[in-house]
């Protein structure tokens, strides 16, 4: 069952909902407990690969599949409760995650926390767009939003 305060486990669950999985399983939680809004999205090129978000609660939570009903990514946003190690969460500010972190990359528009490729923090527009280093992120900036998947083929970028 899907759960807004469970831990966020890199490359394995956020919400109680598991990498790998199909979306199937979910369904009738999902469809019965919250609002699900689905949306089709293609990936840039080359790959031009089909998925589909489902966003739960207006974004709390959004699973991402494949075509084929596998799960590839799990999503939350800053009304989640859950926590990354116990210590980082949706909604954290730049500041704090800085604090709490040995090392942070920006890579895809996104924040790779101590080198763990299996969860990251979007960054917000224009910040996705714009920011090359780590000094180009305001310290108050909130990042809403954490993503549980596999970014290992990031590793060498």
């Amino acid at each position: 069952m899907v759960d807004f305060n469970a831990d966020i486990v890199s490359f394995i669950s956020l919400g109680n909902v598991l990498l790998g999985d199909s979306i199937d399983l979910y369904l009738e939680d999902i469809f019965n407990n919250y609002t699900v809004e689905i949306k089709e999205y293609s990936l840039p090129a080359p790959s031009s690969e089909i998925r589909y978000a489902y966003s739960i609660q207006n974004g709390t939570l959004i699973i991402v599949t494949t075509t084929d009903d596998i799960i590839v990514s799990v999503g939350c946003n800053e009304k989640y409760a859950g926590k990354y190690k116990n210590r980082l969460y949706a909604g954290i500010t730049m500041q704090e995650l800085s604090q709490r972190s040995k090392d942070l990359r920006i890579l895809n528009g996104a924040l790779i926390v101590d080198q763990d490729y299996g969860l990251s923090f979007t960054l917000p527009p224009p910040y996705d767009e714009i920011a090359d280093s780590l000094g180009q992120i305001p310290h108050d900036l909130s990042l809403n939003e954490i993503y549980v998947c596999d970014h290992s083929g990031w590793i060498n970028k």
